[in-house]
């Protein structure tokens, strides 16, 4: 620990912030955190990303991606890639969900976020972006799983069954062919609230910073969308995510549009899978318990995903094995 201290000053240093100040941020879900530098000409973030539990290598080739579409990533003012360190440029605390929280109003800062979408999606050359790895079936199953690997144990005081939980996958090995009807794009797969920014004195999309954008892929382009606007954290009124979606598609007049909602609804389903999952290992595993609290909101999400007349198969294995009354808040300190 201090051997990593003494690195991190060592590289604080040689980047030329020596004589700042550093004051810790609100820590997330992984093994980062970040670090405010301040001194006299301005502030710094610097990004503690060990090795091996992190690398910090994807988010640099993103960053770079993103800026290269003139859309606002941060920029990179320092970087020791061994280390697991990065010195960005510091886009200060006007997450969106700072903004909301304070009451600012909904649809401007929505509209803002579907329009960096459809600029991201208008820009993106696929031949720029070799280094993403796919969102392939692989991924999309191991992500799914996280329901009856984590969630299913919590719930029913027992490990899934194999058998039970081999049928489940086999259920959206059939339906993840619908996920792919629609072009493929870089996903950020994080998009929402808590990772995009207001910045001030920015005009048009460049008003919008992008954060937590290391494990884009290449996949869907319905998905970011998705993680908007059915945001596991809070709830986004029905009427702004329709004029949302609307927004989104009227810019792209030649998709298939019942391709794209069946697409939208399916990689819903499946990322609300995965949310319940991840929220119950992150308190069974990580003995981080606040995350239960949306649990029951992810729930409301994924049913409403399920109103999907091609998803009929999931629903129906969901209320055959998880049915309503199961579907609550696993309680602290169960777990597989």
């Amino acid at each position: 620990m201090a051997e990593r201290a003494e690195h991190i000053a060592a590289f604080i240093a040689a980047a030329g912030w020596g004589d700042s100040t550093l004051a810790p941020l609100a820590g997330d879900a992984s093994f980062r955190r970040y670090v405010r530098l301040a001194a006299p000409r301005g502030t710094a973030l610097l990004m503690d990303a060990p090795p091996p539990q992190e690398d910090v290598r994807p988010f640099l080739a993103v960053a770079r991606l993103l800026r290269g579409m003139a859309l606002s990533a941060p920029r990179i003012l320092a970087e020791d890639i061994a280390a697991g360190l990065l010195l960005l440029e510091d886009f200060g605390d006007d997450t969106y969900s700072r903004l909301l929280s304070r009451g600012a109003a909904e649809e401007p800062l929505y509209r803002l976020a579907v329009d960096v979408l459809i600029a991201l999606n208008r820009r993106f050359a696929r031949e720029s972006a070799a280094f993403l790895p796919p969102y392939d079936e692989a991924r999309l199953l191991a992500e799914a799983a996280l329901l009856v690997d984590w969630y299913l144990p919590a719930i029913a005081g027992a490990p899934t069954d194999p058998a039970l939980r081999a049928g489940y996958l086999e259920l959206w090995r059939a339906l993840l062919p619908l996920a792919r009807a629609v072009p493929e794009t870089l996903v950020l797969r994080d998009y929402h609230v808590d990772n995009l920014m207001r910045l001030p004195g920015r005009d048009g999309i460049a008003a919008c910073g992008l954060l937590d954008f290391q494990d884009a892929v290449l996949g869907p382009l319905s998905y970011d969308l998705v993680s908007l606007l059915e945001d596991a954290r809070r709830d986004v009124p029905s009427g702004l995510a329709e004029a949302m979606y609307e927004r989104f598609l009227a810019a792209f007049p030649a998709l298939d549009r019942a391709a794209f909602a069946r697409s939208y609804a399916l990689l819903g389903a499946q990322r609300n899978c995965k949310i319940i999952g991840i929220f119950t290992r992150l308190c069974a595993r990580d003995a981080k318990p606040a995350y239960l609290a949306h649990i029951p909101r992810v729930w409301r999400l994924l049913e409403q995903d399920l109103r999907e007349p091609a998803l009929a198969p999931l629903a129906e294995w969901l209320d055959r094995h998880i049915p309503q009354a199961a579907r609550r808040i696993p309680e602290p300190g169960l777990s597989q």
